[in-house]
């Protein structure tokens, strides 16, 4: 019982970490057109988070079930992937470089699934779950974004050409409300999702695997989950974690994203937030666990693009998709090793 309540512990700690290092993608923009204070983006974002996560569970149930076969996986798999993914999250936001938290748990999912597999790769659902789902995505996103935005923006332009600075900014400041609300919304409707999918898949395992819950009081019997569905008190814990996460600030990536790769004005904000909020929600309807740093990164480029190919600091764009690329291998080694260097004490089979 203290591991399962560990892991669930932990989980939830990278549901936090997961909200402060993640807050950029919401907020970033609107920070830096002056649109909002910090401490007004940082309070919206954390309400349209919370509101967003207890919305969905389609991504969930693809983080819980799609991605590994449950017959690899234990508490102590699922503790290794946790770990792995928050040391990521930890050094990427330490050095201020927007990285995916999904990926960093998926990547640690497949990886100490893999060490609990002995190296036996058919544990991993690699076409129809880390391809499909996961890699194609990852590769698709940020191309749809960086298009989106592009056209966004130039619509916008031309649509508003002629037309005077001021009455535009003013105009696109109150719009940016609206975009950076939902941005954080469907942030909450795809990131908050990761989490109550890895905790559900604990208890589930606790139950069929270790019978953790046969002899339960009544009154912990909501820990009981036979089935792979997201109890309400999952949902309700995970998403005011990430928008207590979401509160916290992530001040670093904020500075990276909103003024490191273009100059922004309340218009591009608004194009970039509205661009990167449509792509993420059509992820969540599908069960797409999609990485909201490189939809919104993408967005930011395609808007900046849209103004002149060299507004956008291609440099930084260049630190940033390597961030990218090594995300999912390197937190698979890191929760492989943790797998594996706990089996060698004796913690895992």
């Amino acid at each position: 019982m203290l591991l399962i309540l560990a892991v669930i512990l932990i989980a939830l700690a990278f549901e936090y970490v997961n909200g402060f290092h993640d807050t950029a993608n919401a907020i970033a923009t609107c920070v830096s057109t002056k649109v909002m204070t910090p401490r007004q983006a940082i309070i919206l974002a954390s309400v349209f988070n919370l509101i967003g996560a207890l919305t969905f569970t389609a991504v969930a149930k693809t983080v819980g079930k799609g991605l590994v076969s449950a017959e690899s996986v234990t508490l102590v798999t699922i503790l290794c992937a946790l770990v792995g993914a928050i040391v990521w999250n930890l050094f990427t936001w330490r050095i201020g470089l927007p990285s995916s938290s999904s990926h960093a748990l998926i990547g640690g999912l497949c990886g100490a699934a893999l060490a609990s597999a002995h190296g036996e790769t058919s544990v991993i659902y690699w076409q129809t779950g880390l391809w499909a789902k996961v890699i194609a995505p990852m590769m698709i996103a940020p191309a749809v974004g960086l298009l989106g935005g592009f056209l966004i923006m130039g619509l916008l332009l031309r649509f508003l050409r002629g037309a005077r600075p001021l009455p535009v900014n003013r105009a696109f400041a109150r719009l940016q409300w609206l975009s950076s609300a939902w941005m954080s919304f469907s942030h909450g409707t795809n990131d908050a999702q990761k989490t109550m999918g890895i905790i559900t898949l604990t208890l589930v395992t606790a139950s069929t695997k270790t019978h953790a819950f046969d002899n339960l009081p009544y009154w912990l019997g909501f820990l009981q989950t036979p089935e792979f569905d997201i109890a309400p008190w999952v949902k309700v814990v995970c998403a005011v974690t990430m928008a207590s996460g979401t509160a916290a600030g992530g001040w670093r990536i904020i500075k990276t994203m909103g003024q490191k790769v273009v100059k922004m004005q309340p218009i591009h904000g608004f194009a970039a937030q509205s661009t990167a909020a449509a792509i993420i929600e059509t992820a969540t309807h599908f069960g797409m666990p999609l990485s909201t740093t490189h939809v919104i990164s993408g967005s930011i480029m395609g808007v900046g693009s849209a103004k002149r190919l060299n507004a956008v600091k291609w440099g930084v764009v260049g630190h940033m998709v390597w961030a990218w690329l090594l995300t999912l291998p390197v937190t698979a080694l890191l929760s492989y090793v943790f797998q594996v260097a706990l089996r060698g004490i004796g913690w895992a089979g």
